[in-house]
């Protein structure tokens, strides 16, 4: 059985990202979630212009170097510049121009006084205090210059990235596409939501929840139902997965039980199976196997997840989502992000295998927090799985950390 880094190391060595080239499409500004695929330039400057970061006065830092309050220097004052109009004259010496946040700075002028410290009417104005070379004037490329790397690929574009890319007017933009991701339940007992529940049966959450958590991550969840524990059901089913999707995520099936006839299926239709089982508390049975690609279809990762709810959620957190972000073309780091908190509540493990348990992450103080759902820990109990945040690791060895002490916590995440 391997232990949870040598699978996380197994899983990403497996992935290989989608092609810069053939795994691309181009979208327009509505790319929330997209990752991008090529860097992005612009032949705008970043300010456009020079302009004014404040109300006040343009001015020729020549003319005031030598005032105070007893001797101001006075200025013409020759325009007013509002923001979005094109200055009409160039300050000569002796001259200002009334300007505001945004205006541009007219030709000759060098700085600008706040209007709070100016005194003055509509055709001169009063500075008392001299002000240094370039005070409060956004300089023409200091942000951005024209024509150099605006974004780079790999990153996720949401809310600002989108906004920048507006404002450089890049309306056409190329992404990465959307992993394919085909989702199926196994399993006699279960039925769909709106069924009435016989005895013994169970409704499938999974389907729903995984597919919302393809979604999350920006893939693109391929619904394929409930497939009975039958080797032939099963067969037809997870061939056509593999042939139409980049990822493969059953849940139920892959335990040792004798309906559990995946990682057999996955042999017969020419999987490599890469892993069987994980040193994991909830999630131990997990098979992870690829499909090669050849002339009639590409290749295909394959994850045969538990079917106890809190556990197929739990494996996906913990080895799917770090999958997903390598295969989506993301740069940066893949795994998880832990970090160190003081547990509210005693946590108990059996130190057999490395324990996740679920709760919330807070920031109390400048330092984390964390806290246990209330009500049973049980890979069944979606009840208090509900509003979870973060997983505390319980490590291989160790039985219990009692409350008060530090403890690190895999923060739950969207990508997006």
């Amino acid at each position: 059985m391997l232990s949870v880094q040598q699978a996380e190391s197994i899983i990403l060595d497996l992935v290989q990202p989608l092609d810069g080239q053939l795994d691309t499409e181009v979208v327009s500004l509505d790319a929330a979630g997209r990752i991008l695929a090529a860097p992005v330039t612009s032949q705008l400057d970043f300010p456009h212009w020079d302009n004014s970061a404040m109300d006040g006065y343009a001015v020729r830092c020549a003319d005031i170097e030598s005032c105070n309050e007893q001797q101001p220097a006075i200025l013409e004052v020759v325009e007013e510049i509002p923001a979005g109009i094109e200055p009409q004259h160039s300050l000569h010496p002796g001259q200002a121009a009334r300007i505001f946040t945004g205006g541009v700075m007219p030709a000759g002028a060098d700085a600008v006084v706040p209007q709070e410290n100016t005194r003055g009417d509509q055709n001169r104005v009063l500075v008392s205090t001299p002000t240094e070379l370039g005070a409060f004037v956004r300089q023409r490329a200091s942000f951005y210059c024209a024509g150099t790397p605006l974004l780079m690929p790999g990153i996720v574009l949401s809310a600002p990235e989108i906004a920048l890319l507006a404002a450089a007017q890049c309306t056409q933009v190329s992404v990465y596409r959307r992993v394919k991701v085909a989702i199926l339940s196994t399993g006699n007992e279960l039925v769909t939501p709106d069924k009435t529940l016989q005895p013994g049966q169970i409704v499938d959450s999974n389907q729903y929840a995984l597919a919302t958590f393809v979604a999350e991550n920006g893939g693109l969840p391929l619904p394929v139902g409930i497939v009975p524990d039958k080797p032939e059901s099963l067969q037809e089913a997870i061939a056509q997965a593999i042939s139409s999707a980049d990822v493969v995520l059953s849940t139920g099936g892959v335990s040792v039980g004798d309906y559990d006839y995946v990682d057999q299926i996955l042999t017969q239709l020419g999987g490599e199976i890469a892993i069987r089982a994980v040193a994991v508390k909830p999630g131990k049975p997990l098979t992870v196997a690829t499909f090669p690609s050849d002339e009639a279809k590409k290749s295909c990762l394959y994850f045969g997840i538990p079917g106890n709810p809190v556990s197929a959620l739990v494996s996906c957190w913990r080895f799917v989502q770090p999958a997903l972000k390598k295969l989506s073309g993301r740069s940066g780091t893949w795994k998880p992000r832990f970090v160190k908190a003081r547990t509210r509540d005693e946590l108990h493990a059996t130190g057999k295998r490395e324990t996740y348990l679920w709760g919330q992450l807070q920031a109390v103080d400048g330092n984390y927090e964390f806290q246990l759902n209330p009500g049973s820990h049980s890979s069944g109990n979606l009840v208090n799985l509900a509003q979870t945040n973060a997983l505390a690791v319980v490590p291989v060895g160790q039985t219990v950390i009692s409350a008060g002490e530090e403890v690190d916590v895999m923060q739950i995440s969207c990508p997006l």
